[in-house]
């Protein structure tokens, strides 16, 4: 789960949890994604990122207002 403040969804906070969940999809998925650049011609950070944003759906958000 994911703490969040309701007043502070701000530019840095979206980062910061992009960035959480860029680590999560690459400890996850890491070597297969590579593998899936490789061979399909993609670039790894731009697939990377789509992963990580796909990954955001699945957090479980609790907002403190």
């Amino acid at each position: 789960m994911v703490y969040l403040n309701y007043n502070n969804l701000d530019n840095e906070t979206q980062q910061r949890l992009l960035s959480m969940s860029k680590k999560e999809v690459e400890k996850r998925f890491g070597e297969q994604l590579r593998n899936y650049a490789r061979e399909h011609y993609v670039n790894y950070d731009a697939l990377l990122e789509e992963e990580a944003i796909r990954n955001l759906y699945n957090y479980k958000y609790v907002f403190n207002i």
